[in-house]
Order: C-alpha cells, then sequence, then structure tokens
C-alpha cells in the first residue's frame, strides 16, 4: 500500500501508485470492456463545477502529428447533479475514486468541500487550477477546500506556471501535488482552418513535466507527495517520475489510445506483471500478461506462483 497524501486526519492510501487522470475515463461508468479498474491505484473523475456549465462551441479536438488539442469546456450537470447519478457506482467501484473540481470562486471550494465531505464514495478531491493563476488566489483556494473537508485535498497544478505556486498551494495545506496538468496551446483546425485553443496531450510533454516533478521535489516540503503526471506513454517513462521523487503517477491520453499499455503501466508499477519462462510457449505468455491471468489460466490462486512469475 502507498500513502500519496500528506499525513492528516484521512490518508489517501493506494494499492497501485499509477492512477487515471481528471478528463480521461469519465466518472467511472465506461472503459470497463477495456480496462480492468482494479489494477489502478485510483481514478480521477471528469472535472466538475458547483453549477452546471456548458459544452465550448466549435471545434472539440485537433489532431496534432506529435499528440492531440482537447477544447471542451469542462461540460458537467453541476457537482450535486453528477453526485447523485454516480454515488451508487462510486460506491461499488473496485478502486478509489478521486472528484477532480475546478477552481472558480472561494465560496464555491467551500459549498463543494462540504458536499464531498458527505459522500462515503469519494475518497479525496482534486482541485484542478487554470493557467496563469497568481500564488496568493491558488493558496486561497487549496484553504477554503481543505477547511470545508476532512478528505485529502490533491492539487493539480498548470505546468508552466507550477513552479510559483506550488509552496502557496502547500502552504495551503495540499494533501499532495499533481505535475502537472495538461498544457495548453493552440493549433489550427484542419476543417475549418480556424485556430483553436485548448489543453495539449503529448508525449511531448513527458520532459518537461519531469524536469519541473524534479524541480519542486527538492523545493517543496518533503511531507508534501509529488505525484508526476504527463506524457507517460511507457512502463518506464512512469518509473521516470518516481525516480525524480513522485510517489505515484496519472496516466492521460495513453488510455484513448492504448488502454492496454496504460494498464500494463499500472501492473508492472505494481509488480503484478508476469515475466516470460524460458520454457514458455508463444501462447503461454504476452507482454501484458499478469498475475491473476496466469494462474487463472496455468495454476491454483491459493498455491505458490510457479518460478519465473513475480
Amino acid at each position: 500500500m502507498i500513502e500519496v497524501t500528506r499525513p492528516a486526519k484521512h490518508v489517501l492510501t493506494l494499492r497501485s501508485p499509477v492512477m487515471l487522470a481528471a478528463g480521461i475515463v469519465g466518472f467511472g461508468a465506461h472503459y470497463h470492456d477495456l480496462l480492468k479498474l482494479s489494477k489502478f491505484g485510483a481514478l480521477v473523475t471528469n472535472p466538475v463545477t458547483l453549477h452546471e456549465w456548458s459544452p465550448t462551441r466549435g471545434t472539440r479536438v485537433v489532431p496534432l502529428e506529435s499528440g492531440v488539442l482537447v477544447h471542451t469546456g469542462f461540460p458537467n450537470r453541476g457537482a450535486a447533479a453528477v453526485i447523485k447519478e454516480f454515488r451508487a457506482l462510486w460506491q461499488n467501484a473496485p478502486l478509489p475514486i478521486i472528484l477532480h473540481v475546478i477552481a472558480t470562486k472561494v465560496d464555491h471550494m467551500r459549498a463543494l468541500g462540504e458536499m464531498i465531505d458527505a459522500e462515503d464514495g469519494l475518497s479525496a478531491v482534486e482541485l484542478g487550477l487554470r493557467d496563469d493563476i497568481s500564488a496568493e488566489t491558488a493558496g486561497d483556494f487549496v484553504q477554503a477546500l481543505v477547511r470545508s473537508t476532512d478528505k485529502p485535498v490533491i492539487v493539480r497544478l498548470p505546468l508552466f506556471d507550477a513552479y510559483e505556486i506550488a509552496e502557496a498551494c502547500a502552504d495551503g495545506g495540499a494533501g499532495a501535488l499533481v505535475v502537472a496538468g495538461p498544457p495548453r496551446g493552440t493549433a489550427r483546425d484542419p476543417h475549418s482552418g480556424r485556430l483553436v485553443s485548448g489543453r495539449l496531450y503529448s508525449p511531448l510533454i513527458h520532459p518537461m513535466a519531469l524536469r519541473m516533478v524534479g524541480v519542486l521535489r527538492r523545493r517543496i516540503a518533503l511531507e508534501v507527495p509529488i505525484i508526476g503526471a504527463g506524457g507517460i506513454h511507457s512502463p518506464q517513462q512512469a518509473r521516470d517520475f518516481l525516480d525524480a521523487g513522485a510517489v505515484a503517477v496519472q496516466i492521460d491520453s495513453l488510455t484513448w489510445i492504448q488502454p492496454n499499455m496504460a494498464e500494463r503501466i499500472a501492473r508492472d508499477l505494481s509488480g503484478n506483471l508476469t515475466t516470460r519462462m524460458v520454457d514458455a510457449m508463444p501462447d503461454e505468455w504476452h507482454p501484458d500478461m499478469g498475475d491473476t491471468e496466469f494462474l487463472a489460466l496455468f495454476g491454483d490462486e491459493d498455491e505458490p506462483a510457479p518460478p519465473g512469475v513475480r
């Protein structure tokens, strides 16, 4: 078990250091045919706000040579409606659910915190901060949320402003810092010819986020855990964040294009991948095979794993 938030009344403890990032698998009602959610440490939901937000107009997705630009406007029916719809699902989920909320107003943070505090199906809350937010404002948002709930508060920092606001968020009581949210970019829509701004998802984000994790790990008190995020597309890239000082990672767009690799990363970092035995036939092993699958095919779960299985 891994503690991914700082010591407090309630600490978020995960079975795996690999989490599904906000906005990637919705609210947990989908992807069951593509992913075994139980293999992941936690699921961070789509962003929600206190009141309903409408989707953006126009182009929402712009494909790029090295990634994708996404502009949705964070549509949601408001926190109360979302919680009511998914409460039962979250209470029976095979992994901890973390509600991602968007920082708007201080009083909204207080109301959201009180609402989340009453939900048994939610293990923590993640606060998403906008780009160019001031350190003072960020600290106020974090403090308001922390004071209104006993659940751990994780703060997702904007990549290019992480250095300026990280300390204010930590001082405000953040249980952990996510470094970092997908940065904003602008690209031309090949269909309409218009320039579109949105969130950038790309493997190119990885080296930038990785550097920021290392910088902040040296600057922020060790009692404040850091969760690495951005551009993870392989087990080694996930481990890079751990080597840089992160206690866990969040996977984003890889889940859309290679869900089996996202699950493989979760298994790998949890020590649940099966290594190939030298005498294994081609149809007796594959790179994504986990211990559970191996034992179901070739052994009894009550018996020790065969030699070569870790």
